[in-house]
């Protein structure tokens, strides 16, 4: 007897793909989905390694033509362009570094795919994301956890599922290693088995963000200058968005000793420069928090926080502020916090919650 019906995001990479088949194996009914986000412009440099381009497409196909499941795909490219296009460009021209990949989760797979599969009739939806889903027996509340390879966990993308959401959800991978999802990918025939990981923003060739920000706008961006804390001017930068928090390379500023940006003045299109203590932050500021273990905290609570993808967690104090804000302190300064980056907050494999963080205070 079936499971249920569920429809399976497949990207055309080895993991969405290991996620149906280890679904089929299970005894649900799938279906394999393609979301056709972006057109790759027809000079897009050849092995590019992102996704949304035509191959990606036909490799999905592949894959569930040869686990015999039926194919869709879904024309979702007006709606990527409002949330997730649009959302990047505005960002970095406001001194931001957003993360799209956030963005188009929360708008794209989760709101979006998940409507289509309740319009299809279908139980559930599932990504191959490495991380777990477990409904809590007591409170029957849904939590998210941690992938158990922590090298490939990607709950931090993924704080701001909705209950609604996490109950609709599978997350088949969430148990594996990457290792043993290419062997069963292997096992299985797959054509992507051994297909590199995507790794650059889908819809920006090649890395080259701010070569995409002036093409999409069709704005000349201004120049500005790099200063140090007191307003000195040290060079000209190629403008705001150019540079993050915690830059170091790239600045083609000479200097005694090395530089980084600790800071960004929008309105007078500057870059602060700084030594790496400078970079240094005690407190930060967020808001459109979701919380997934609980609706809200009672009070301060004491978390793991994370602020970028790649970093490793660091103890600190919530402090909520109302209205979907919060306040963070850490208990030993850290380095480069971005505002426009998200904060999520765990307690142990368990995401508590997350956020994006509009500015922060350094250590002084």
């Amino acid at each position: 007897m079936s499971k249920g019906k569920v429809l399976v995001g497949m990207s055309g990479g080895v993991d969405s793909s290991t996620a149906a088949a280890i679904l089929k194996d299970e005894g649900y009914e799938v279906y394999g989905a393609t979301l056709k986000l972006w057109d790759a412009p027809a000079d897009a440099e050849v092995g590019a390694r992102t996704c949304c381009s035509l191959e990606d497409v036909e490799d999905a196909r592949a894959t569930a033509f040869k686990m015999g499941i039926p194919f869709y795909v879904l024309n979702m490219k007006s709606l990527f362009e409002e949330k997730v296009v649009q959302y990047f460009v505005d960002s970095y021209l406001k001194g931001e570094t957003p993360n799209p990949c956030i963005a188009c989760n929360q708008h794209i797979k989760f709101e979006a795919m998940l409507a289509k599969a309740m319009q299809l009739e279908m139980d559930y939806i599932a990504t191959g994301h490495y991380a777990r889903i477990e409904k809590h027996e007591s409170t029957g509340r849904y939590l998210l956890k941690k992938g158990v390879d922590h090298t490939k966990d990607q709950s931090y993308v993924l704080y701001m599922l909705r209950q609604d959401q996490l109950s609709r959800l599978l997350l088949p991978l969430g148990k594996y290693t990457k290792k043993q999802v290419r062997e069963i990918a292997r096992e299985k025939g797959f054509v992507n088995s051994s297909k590199p990981d995507s790794q650059d923003i889908c819809f920006v060739r090649s890395g080259h963000y701010s070569d995409f920000i002036r093409d999409y706008t069709r704005k000349e961006i201004p120049d500005g200058t790099f200063v140090d804390e007191s307003g000195k001017i040290l060079g000209r930068s190629k403008g705001i968005f150019e540079y993050t928090i915690g830059q170091r390379k790239g600045l083609g500023i000479s200097a005694n000793s090395r530089l980084y940006v600790i800071d960004k003045n929008v309105e007078r299109n500057e870059i602060v420069l700084g030594p790496r203590e400078k970079t240094l932050v005690k407190r930060f500021y967020a808001d459109q928090i979701n919380y997934i273990a609980f609706d809200k905290p009672e009070g301060d609570l004491k978390v793991w926080a994370r602020t970028r993808y790649s970093q490793k967690e660091a103890e600190a104090i919530l402090h909520p502020l109302g209205d979907d804000q919060v306040m963070v302190e850490y208990l030993e300064p850290q380095p480069f916090v971005s505002p426009g980056q998200s904060v999520v907050f765990y307690d142990g494999d368990v995401v508590v919650g997350g956020g994006i963080i509009r500015r922060f205070e350094r250590n002084r």
